[in-house]
């Protein structure tokens, strides 16, 4: 009778459980090949630990950048035939409905944007984003967008990206501007041109194109939904119109006190009304013909009297006074 490798293995495995039970030192369940190389899984609580037979010879290839090409190289070859990215990611089970769009959507808008060309010194693409909950489910991770519907700018069109205490970048219709964008042959590459001037200058969002429509997703996981601020000011004929979270945010199409409600429940879902947002209501109550004495009643009815309003001129939060139906700033003296 002779000692062997397997033998050697069982023994060591045993001498690192604290139970005679079995192999896991949590559980005391049966051990089972991990998907980490060099560590074994308990078949049982799925605790992971290192195979202490596991040797650095066993580990094949380094890690390298020749490695990651290769890698890189192999999923565009699984890509290109023909299978999806669910397959691919071997998830292709047990998802539902909404799971298997958000992939379908994730395949469309990244994958298929490995093929064609793209010209750096234009565009600069953003890096994969996959957001998923407590239970690993996929989450949209896409924040907003911008619809374009003509191509017939007549100037002062203007896009605003906005977060309460990092100030608000403006995207304008003036090439000539670090922050304008130019407007193309078609609307299709209008809408790439804007993509783009928001994608490569932008601090808070990145932006990609679908046709005509700009997608906007958070650049920073720390910052909230809730407190992004995307607004569209288009004078003149109507070219584009912006939407967050499902809502559309075109005060010219606002016509009853329902969808400014609705909004009113969008802008204040942080608590704060940006100047932006400001702006945008105060479009909508001219065309409701709701008086301000109204619209603070509104907001205190939704949220209460703790709602703040960012001052435009020192980016403070400051307090509402329903008594005097305004929020007032004490550092700068005014109402705001």
């Amino acid at each position: 009778m002779g000692w062997n490798v397997r033998d050697g293995r069982r023994q060591a495995k045993e001498n690192l459980s604290h139970t005679e039970d079995g192999d896991c030192a949590r559980c005391g369940g049966d051990a089972t090949p991990s998907t980490i190389t060099g560590y074994l899984q308990c078949a049982k609580c799925g605790y992971e630990w290192k195979d202490p037979e596991w040797e650095s010879a066993n580990r094949g290839p380094q890690d390298s950048i020749s490695r990651d090409m290769e890698m890189l190289d192999e999923f565009k070859r699984e890509m290109n035939s023909g299978q999806g990215l669910a397959q691919i990611l071997g998830v292709d089970d047990g998802l539902d409905a909404s799971q298997k769009d958000s992939l379908r959507r994730l395949e469309d808008k990244w994958m298929t944007g490995q093929q064609g060309q793209f010209n750096a010194a234009e565009e600069e693409r953003k890096p994969l984003l996959i957001s998923f909950d407590d239970d690993d489910n996929l989450l949209e991770t896409q924040v907003g967008c911008i619809y374009m519907s003509s191509n017939d700018f007549d100037g002062g069109e203007e896009i605003r990206i906005e977060y309460p205490g990092m100030g608000t970048e403006f995207y304008t219709y003036n090439e000539d501007l670090e922050l304008g964008w130019k407007k193309g042959r078609t609307l299709v590459e209008t809408t790439r041109n804007i993509a783009s001037i928001i994608n490569r200058k932008s601090k808070l969002v990145h932006a990609s194109h679908n046709e005509t429509t700009v997608s906007l997703e958070l650049r920073d996981s720390n910052l909230s939904q809730d407190s992004i601020v995307i607004y569209v000011d288009d004078p003149g004929g109507k070219n584009m119109v912006a939407e967050k979270l499902g809502v559309i945010l075109d005060p010219d199409e606002v016509q009853l006190y329902e969808d400014y409600h609705r909004v009113i429940r969008m802008v204040l879902a942080d608590g704060i009304i940006t100047p932006s947002e400001d702006q945008l209501l105060w479009i909508m109550r001219q065309n409701l013909g709701i008086s301000d004495q109204e619209h603070v009643r509104i907001v205190v009815d939704i949220f209460g009297e703790s709602a703040l309003k960012e001052c435009p001129s020192c980016t403070t939060l400051v307090p509402l006074y329903t008594g005097s139906d305004g929020w007032w700033c004490e550092g700068c003296q005014h109402w705001v």
